[in-house]
């Protein structure tokens, strides 16, 4: 019995995984559905939008400028070895747009946002903010979830967008300022080397990130335990969950996209 006691361990984690998986796929179905169902809370949604929004601005433009002029740094650097420096604007502007814009945007909102959303469900839920809401007649989903998820679709994208500008725009001004490169040339090796597909994949990894990021933080508020103990274990799950999530979305993204 004693030989059999891993197998039943693995066994149990496997379908507590798979249980976790279906619970929170009804979840986003759900979610999704009530996007489109009136009544709708546009109070809530214009809060959504500035939270996740232009409240993540900051935050994301500094990450993106100090990526960006790092990114330069480290590719002028190991080109060097292949006098291959040249490449510096054209790989700084695909790993931006492609992969690390995207990415870094998306784990910033995890942080900062999805964090920040399952703390405040789980308060409502324990301080039973929840149940009042349904007590009058208001759907937790419709009023809590479907906002949140909106806001997130419409808002991500455009941070991705403006993370990958600020991102090569760091870039620019390392390699002009501290690598000798002429700024014109810079500019035009960065329009040429990007293709539409690039910016097109970005945007929608943004969409895909950004509801991760949502969901997680709606789904463990929504599930969390009592008491501050509760609270804490909801906020560090969302976030762990969504950062994974995330990684595991570029991945399949990225392979749907670019796949030879």
């Amino acid at each position: 019995m004693n030989l059999l006691a891993p197998l039943a361990l693995l066994g149990r984690s496997v379908l507590a995984l798979l249980a976790s998986v279906g619970r929170i796929s009804l979840y986003m179905l759900d979610a999704i559905s009530h996007i489109f169902r009136p009544p709708f809370y546009p109070r809530e949604l214009l809060h959504a939008l500035l939270n996740i929004g232009w409240l993540s601005l900051p935050v994301v433009g500094l990450t993106a400028i100090f990526t960006g002029g790092a990114l330069a740094l480290q590719i002028y650097s190991g080109g060097a070895r292949f006098n291959a420096e040249a490449v510096v604007p054209q790989i700084v502007a695909i790993g931006m747009v492609r992969e690390l814009g995207p990415v870094l945007v998306g784990l910033m909102i995890a942080a900062r946002v999805t964090s920040s959303i399952a703390a405040e469900i789980a308060t409502m839920k324990v301080t039973e903010q929840i149940d009042a809401l349904v007590t009058l007649s208001t759907h937790p989903m419709k009023y809590l979830t479907a906002p949140r998820l909106l806001a997130a679709l419409i808002t991500v994208p455009a941070l991705v967008g403006v993370g990958d500008v600020i991102g090569i725009a760091g870039g620019y001004m390392v390699a002009t300022q501290n690598l000798g490169f002429n700024p014109v040339v810079y500019l035009e090796n960065t329009v040429d080397f990007l293709e539409p597909l690039d910016i097109i994949s970005s945007l929608v990894k943004g969409a895909a990130f950004g509801g991760i990021a949502a969901l997680m933080g709606c789904y463990y508020g929504m599930n969390s335990g009592r008491g501050a103990q509760g609270v804490g274990r909801a906020t560090k799950g969302s976030v762990e969950a969504a950062a994974v999530l995330i990684l595991a979305a570029n991945f399949v993204l990225t392979g749907v996209f670019f796949s030879v």
